[in-house]
Order: structure tokens, then sequence, then C-alpha cells
């Protein structure tokens, strides 16, 4: 039977993006993203929970990240999340949780002014929409004139 890992993840960045690179020199960068809820408790008061996120990217992900990526700034995320198991300095087994994403799309426009453009932008993830092609030009061969009632 197949199994699925995929992670979503909407939320803010709580720092800059921390860069290094791998002896291979493919980049690697590593960010932390705040997802949050509300919900009202058992008294009937509201309460907002928080959710830290460790989410790393690779390769060309990883710098466009380090370049564009700042503080504050909202951000959609598609991964899978991978859990090491390691022993700490006092000989107790601990678990560590990240998010190895390999899709991320910046939301909110750039630092909140207004549509994107440019080729940064579109290497940033941003997209705009296609160009509509042009009408077409008449023809001069006599057949615009015909019916489309074709029957095959």
């Amino acid at each position: 039977m197949a199994s699925v890992n995929k992670v979503i993840l909407v939320g803010n960045l709580g720092r800059d993006p921390e860069m290094r690179y791998l002896p291979s020199g493919e980049a690697v960068a590593n960010l932390a993203i705040a997802t949050s809820r509300k919900y009202k408790n058992k008294a009937g008061e509201m309460v907002e929970e928080t959710e830290w996120h460790r989410v790393t990217f690779f390769g060309k992900l990883a710098e466009i990240a380090g370049q564009y990526l700042k503080k504050g700034r909202s951000v959609y995320v598609e991964g899978r999340i991978k859990t090491d198991k390691y022993t700490g300095k006092d000989g107790v087994e601990k678990y560590s949780t990240q998010i190895i994403a390999n899709e991320m799309q910046m939301l909110g426009g750039r630092e909140g002014m207004g549509e994107p453009s440019g080729e940064a932008d579109e290497a940033a993830g941003y997209s705009r929409p296609a160009p509509r092609p042009a009408p077409a030009a008449k023809s001069s061969s006599g057949f615009d004139d015909m019916d489309d009632d074709i029957p095959f």
C-alpha cells in the first residue's frame, strides 16, 4: 500500500532565513514559520495558539528563500515531515522534527506594497497572468463566411 508524507503550511516567518552551503556547494536555508489558530476554551474565552515549524530548503529554492524571504513575511510552503532521533548531552534520547520544503510561494505582495512585477518576482515565485492573444486577422481566402456547422 502506498503512503503519503505531505505538509502544507501557510504562516509568517519568525526570523530571516539562515543560509549555509554544503561541501558540494548546494545552498541550504533554514527558517521558522509560525502558524496560529483561535478557538474558545471551556470557559468561553478566545485563545490564540501559535505553533512554530522548522523548515529547510535546498538548492535553488534555498537561494530564492534566502534572497527574498524576510522576518514577518507571509509564505506558503509544501514539503514533507522529517523526524531525527538523537541522544542529548544528558544521555536522553530526543527527537527533532522539521519540514523539508520542495515548494514555496510568497504571499501578500512585495512587503505589502502592491502587485509584484519584474523578473525578480518571477524568480521568487510570483506569477503574472498570461497576456491575451491578439485577435486573428481576417483571411482573404473567402472561408470566413462559411458556416461552422460541419457534422464531423
